[in-house]
C-alpha cells in the first residue's frame, strides 16, 4: 500500500482522475461531536438550502450544547424550523450526551464499528448519520457510506450504473484502507454533489 491516501488513490483508474482534478482533499475532524451530530440530523431528508436555513436559525436561537438544547422549549426548536420528529431527535441526542458525558475524547480508542454501534442506539441516529460522524466528526479514513445518495450518484458517474449496494461495497474494497478519501472524491464527481458535501463539512 502506498504511503498516503492520495498516493494510493492516484494509482486507481476510477479515483485517480478525480485526484488530479480536485487536488488532495482532506478529512478534517470536528472539534464538537454534539454540534456535528445535530447538524447531521438537520440534514436528514431535506434540501441543502433548507438544512442551512434551519441550522442558522437554530444556532441563533439556542446554545447548541446538550444542556442548551434541553433547556430550550420545544416551541423554540420548532420555530427554528425543526419538525416535530427532529425536535424529538435532537432532544434524544442531548439526553444521551448528558447521561453518558460523550465527547470526541470518549471515542478516541474505539473502532469505527464500535462508534457506529454506540451512536445508532440513539433515537434519530441511523446508519447514514452515524457514518457522517465517522467521516466528518472523527475523520476516520476507511468509511464507505453507501447509504448516501451522493455517494451512489458519484459511484454511478465514475464506475458505472447497475450495481447493487452490496456490489458497490464489494467494489469499494479496492479503495481500502482509504475509502473515506475515495468517498470525498465520489461526492465531487458532479457539481451538485460537491455542494451537498460542502454543507456537511461546514463548521
Amino acid at each position: 500500500m502506498s504511503d498516503s491516501p492520495h498516493e494510493a488513490l492516484r494509482a486507481d483508474p476510477d479515483i485517480g482522475p478525480l485526484v488530479e482534478t480536485h487536488g488532495e482533499l482532506t478529512l478534517d475532524p470536528a472539534s464538537d461531536l454534539f454540534e456535528r451530530l445535530v447538524v447531521s440530523i438537520l440534514r436528514q431528508q431535506v434540501s441543502m438550502a433548507s438544512a442551512a436555513a434551519t441550522r442558522e436559525r437554530l444556532f441563533d436561537a439556542v446554545t447548541v450544547t446538550p444542556a442548551g438544547i434541553r433547556d430550550a422549549d420545544d416551541e423554540v426548536l420548532r420555530d427554528a424550523g425543526l419538525s416535530r420528529q427532529k425536535t424529538r431527535y435532537v432532544n434524544e441526542v442531548a439526553d444521551t450526551f448528558l447521561e453518558h458525558g460523550y465527547s470526541m475524547e470518549t471515542f478516541e480508542d474505539t473502532t469505527d464499528e464500535e462508534i457506529h454501534e454506540e451512536l445508532t442506539t440513539i433515537t434519530g441516529v441511523g446508519d447514514w448519520t452515524a457514518n457522517m460522524q465517522l467521516l466528518f466528526a472523527f475523520g476516520r479514513e476507511d468509511v464507505f457510506p453507501v447509504g448516501d445518495l451522493g455517494i451512489r450518484k458519484g459511484f454511478e458517474a465514475v464506475v458505472g450504473e447497475g450495481y447493487s449496494r452490496a456490489e458497490m461495497r464489494e467494489y469499494a474494497e479496492r479503495w481500502s484502507p482509504y475509502r473515506s478519501y475515495a468517498s470525498l472524491y465520489l461526492w465531487r464527481a458532479s457539481e451538485d454533489i460537491a455542494e451537498s458535501v460542502a454543507e456537511v463539512r461546514e463548521d
